[in-house]
């Protein structure tokens, strides 16, 4: 399954997005989602799996607790997949670093009058 399979699903998403607030208990997990979207704690366990078996988040047991937290690997694909296209937001964000500077600057040349 390729990275972006695993975060076309709005699920996997709002987990990773719970996950980058730090580590949490999947009982918690399972309790917002079930929450927010509705499905069971077998679905939401599944989705879990799916994010733990290609590098999207880790697990660490604490007694009979499951811990899970954000893994980086995973995202290091979609990194390299989005580096081809960097360039044209860079090109459009300098561009606009620009436009504001000469803002700023006409505006305090305005101000002194």
């Amino acid at each position: 399954m390729h990275a972006f399979d695993v975060l076309g699903d709005p699920v996997r998403r709002r987990i990773l997005e719970l996950l980058t607030d730090g580590e949490r208990a999947s009982g918690a997990v399972v309790e917002v989602i079930h929450e927010e979207f509705g499905i069971s704690q077998p679905a939401v366990s599944q989705h879990l799996r799916v994010l733990r078996d290609h590098g999207f988040a880790t697990v660490r047991p604490e007694g009979t607790r499951r811990l899970y937290s954000v893994d980086p690997t995973g995202m290091r694909e979609v990194d390299v997949w989005l580096e081809q296209f960097r360039g044209f937001w860079e090109q459009r964000l300098d561009a606009l670093g620009t436009e504001l500077a000469r803002g700023r600057r006409l505006g305090s040349e305005d101000a002194r009058g």
